[in-house]
């Protein structure tokens, strides 16, 4: 089959996505991206960028059998803007993440949310002909937010339209490559502790650090590595964080390779989230590939990454999570091998590898154009 993607944030978890997708499918792709800034411009205009690109002379000949596209791009004013033949195509949207859902900086920005680009998710999921989501979670938690959004509208003109999309939802998870499972090195006792997430807000570094501080009062032997991509705004305790425990980092800040990247998740024993906001965890699955001993707070999607099995799972404070981590430092000073104490968890993920994820994608697809003919 012939698949026409668009993924208007060509960047992070959304480009790593479409590109191990197409690295191990079976369809051809014709792909086109908007790099990954201006979020909310990129929400506006990328429907009229792509209709506009799509009837140039370049793509006049061309022809595609499905159309797929992101939660980034309003699918609905794409197919009133672009060529008659594109519009007709059967079409898959796919939610990296939400508008109605996402974090916003407390309940003074949740009061101030601009439910605009929510209601563009809304129309752009009612217009899709197949509706992805990335993990149950996140459909879920979507469709309880819509339910609540439609009570609120003026003359209830928004009844059925959690239905609809529910009636069209599937979950497609993101795939992962293969990571070689890490030899664990039986002559270092000291833990070495990897965080590894987007330097933002809604990932909750303080707790992380909050942990450590009381790991360190209590005179246990520690590394740490917290990597990432950082921006302008980074929270402040980064930097506190670097200096209070700049003797104990191994990997600080953004790696530039992904040799450099797996090489830290591989020398890592305990993988750490403080998240508040995670729709799947790409980075999560990847460090428990590589042999990482979990500790995943009991919210969001991670009880669903792991099947809920309980000994990876914290209260998701910063208290439980140091307690957890006491443990395990204890452990391993003893001798204890976390990789093999966090088999269990490696072996639930497997599921995510792409050798899995994509032939189900691909039969998918192929589904929906014949259903479409």
């Amino acid at each position: 089959m012939r698949v026409l993607a668009l993924n208007p944030f060509h960047g992070g978890s959304h480009r790593a996505f479409i590109d191990g997708w197409m690295r191990h499918s079976r369809h051809e792709f014709t792909l086109l991206t908007l790099p990954d800034r201006h979020w909310k411009w990129r929400m506006r205009q990328a429907a009229i960028h792509f209709a506009e690109q799509l009837g140039e002379p370049a793509y006049a000949q061309q022809t595609w059998d499905v159309l797929w596209v992101t939660d980034m791009l309003n699918l609905a004013e794409f197919r009133g803007l672009c060529r008659d033949d594109l519009r007709q195509l059967p079409s898959v949207l796919y939610f990296h993440e939400n508008q109605l859902t996402y974090p916003t900086r407390g309940e003074q920005h949740d009061r101030q949310r601009d439910l605009h680009f929510g209601f563009t998710n809304v129309v752009s999921a009612l217009a899709a002909d197949s509706v992805w989501w990335n993990s149950q979670f996140h459909w879920d938690e979507f469709l309880t937010a819509l339910g609540e959004l439609c009570r609120q509208v003026p003359d209830r003109t928004l009844t059925s339209a959690a239905d609809t999309i529910r009636e069209k939802s599937h979950i497609y998870t993101p795939g992962t490559d293969a990571f070689p499972k890490r030899d664990p090195d039986g002559n270092n006792t000291t833990t070495h502790i990897l965080w590894a997430a987007r330097w933002e807000h809604d990932k909750q570094p303080e707790l992380f650090f909050a942990a450590l501080e009381k790991l360190d009062q209590a005179g246990l032997p520690f590394k740490i590595s917290v990597i990432g991509q950082s921006y302008r705004e980074a929270p402040a305790c980064f930097l506190a964080a670097r200096e209070r425990f700049g003797d104990r980092i191994r990997h600080w800040g953004y790696l530039e390779s992904a040799e450099a990247y797996r090489t830290v998740l591989q020398s890592s024993d305990i993988y750490v989230s403080t998240a508040s906001h995670e729709f799947f965890g790409i980075a999560t699955v990847e460090a428990i590939s590589a042999g990482c001993y979990p500790l995943l707070p009991h919210r969001l999607a991670y009880p669903e990454l792991i099947q809920d099995q309980q000994e990876f799972l914290y209260s998701g404070d910063s208290q439980s999570l140091y307690g957890r981590l006491a443990e395990l430092i204890t452990s391993h000073q003893q001798g204890g091998d976390l990789t093999r104490s966090a088999e269990p968890a490696r072996r639930a993920v497997e599921r995510f590898s792409w050798e899995k994820v994509a032939p189900r994608m691909d039969d998918r697809l192929e589904q929906l154009s014949r259903h479409r003919v």
